[in-house]
């Protein structure tokens, strides 16, 4: 299966370091923006190509990986590279899924491919979980949980206010909430009682520090809703300790049975990741898989998690499946 990357920043390089724990699959090239004599693949033999040249690969790659942003980039490049690919992305702006789904849904069915979209962790594997906890317990209520981790989106906020030279956030669950959840008292909880924010910030020399931290903790749609704390720190100790990209989470499905109603149940799938982007990129390469045999059956149009069959993720056949896993 030949795989191509379009974007070689932390998502696809993770792609790329995949790719080597698949043996069914083999990374063909890598498109991007950039000057393709600035990126450098670890992997040998892998040309890099300007993205205004992807046209020409159209019949060398199975499945074409795309690894831009769902601000800007993916609303555009999934419905014009799906002319000319089988491709995935993993657009996580929920609120306009519906609309990124139908736009790229009418461009694959005109050209005979198959897309999917919102494949990772969350939205991917933790959209399963919901579906499935909620579809085995359909009375019950549904609860996600993110982090210990941190949130790009939230960090470029931070390294946006004035002042601040470098900054990272992450999530925390509140552990009170997560117990009352475990314990089954199915809790109605505000979007202050799920999680707060933990931010640590190097600031540029003089800066108003009290400044900084009001102009954090006051953000609008960020964190202005959370309990934040905000921690000053030197470069070097920012460089030490707050390098990586953790990330995880819960999802819950709480529920009762009986004809009284009597039992309660409590379905937790959690995850815990040293590396988001490269975890996101082992998902994807799974579903791409699956994507790749819809096709080769013929199938096309858009898809998301919910669409794949099991088994369609999984190198093994049907009768290894049934003998090892069943």
């Amino acid at each position: 299966m030949k795989i191509g990357i379009l974007g070689y920043g932390n998502l696809g390089k993770g792609v790329e370091s995949a790719i080597r724990q698949n043996d069914d699959m083999e990374l063909v090239c890598i498109f991007t923006r950039r000057d393709p004599a600035s990126v450098h693949p670890v992997t040998e033999g892998v040309s890099v190509y300007p993205v205004d040249e992807i046209e020409k690969m159209k019949d060398q790659i199975d499945v074409l990986v795309l690894c831009g942003g769902s601000a800007t980039d993916l609303p555009k490049q999934t419905p014009e590279y799906v002319k000319y690919f089988n491709v995935i992305d993993s657009f996580d702006t929920h609120a306009r899924i519906p609309e990124h789904f139908a736009n790229v849904d009418k461009v694959a069915k005109e050209n005979g491919h198959v897309a999917m979209i919102s494949c990772g962790w969350d939205p991917g594997m933790f959209s399963i979980m919901r579906l499935y906890g909620s579809a085995v317990l359909p009375e019950g209520q549904d609860y996600t949980f993110w982090g210990k981790g941190v949130s790009q989106g939230h960090s470029d906020a931070i390294r946006r206010v004035k002042g601040v030279k470098n900054g990272k956030q992450y999530t925390i669950p509140i552990d009170e909430a997560l117990d009352a959840v475990r314990n089954g008292e199915n809790p109605e909880l505000t979007t202050r009682q799920k999680h707060v924010r933990e931010c640590f910030v190097v600031a540029e020399e003089g800066a108003d520090l009290a400044q900084i931290e009001n102009d954090i903790k006051t953000m609008p749609n960020y964190f202005a809703d959370y309990d934040t704390t905000v921690h000053f720190i030197s470069e070097e100790e920012f460089l030490a300790n707050h390098a990586g990209i953790p990330h995880g989470g819960f999802v819950f499905r709480t529920g009762v049975t009986g004809f009284d109603k009597e039992h309660k149940h409590v379905i937790e799938y959690s995850l815990k990741l040293d590396s988001n982007p490269e975890f996101t990129a082992s998902v994807i390469l799974a579903f791409a898989r699956a994507i790749n045999r819809l096709s080769e059956e013929g199938v096309s149009g858009c898809k998301t998690v919910f669409d794949i069959a099991p088994a369609y993720l999984s190198p093994l056949s049907g009768e290894e499946l049934r003998a090892h896993m069943l």
